[in-house]
């Protein structure tokens, strides 16, 4: 009796884990991989234990199984609940730099190593410079702003 136990509960973590692999970490193939050997391990159990017929007729069990759990589990949509169903649509200075135009003058408020924050009119912003690094309270232009990005540079 022992044995059946320790082969359904080997086949049965393996499936676990292979589900697991497909639906909660994909990518990951550790966990996938780790299901497999279990599986592997039930199967070649059951050929150990209860001999070639047993074996094979272990094998065709956990291979419908196991297909018809992923069919099942995909088709239900049983793991939507799990799943991640929002996203982060915003971007980073969106909208904030509509009044900012390329000549603007600011002091940095933060070092700039190249980048750190900078009060430029009556605003905080993130800036960047070109590869200069600025200490606190230097006096900073803007000379492009490209995709979100406010690039400075020191007036002298």
């Amino acid at each position: 009796m022992i044995e059946w136990i320790t082969v359904i509960s080997l086949i049965l973590f393996g499936l676990f884990l292979i589900i697991a692999e497909v639906i909660f970490v994909p990518g990951t193939t550790v966990v996938g991989i780790l299901g497999f050997i279990f599986l592997v391990i039930g199967v070649s159990l059951s050929f150990r234990y209860f001999g070639g017929e047993t074996g094979w007729t272990t094998i065709g069990v956990t291979a419908v199984a196991s297909g018809l759990i992923l069919y099942f589990s995909f088709k239900a949509n049983v793991w939507g609940r799990f799943s991640l169903k929002s996203s982060i649509k915003s971007k980073f200075n969106e909208g904030e730099l509509d009044s900012l135009t390329v000549g603007t003058e600011g002091l940095t408020v933060s070092a700039l190593r190249p980048v750190g924050k900078a009060s430029l009119g009556e605003k905080l912003y993130e800036v960047k410079t070109l590869g200069e690094y600025l200490d606190s309270g230097s006096r900073v232009r803007v000379i492009k702003i490209i995709m979100n990005q406010i690039i400075v540079e020191p007036i002298n």
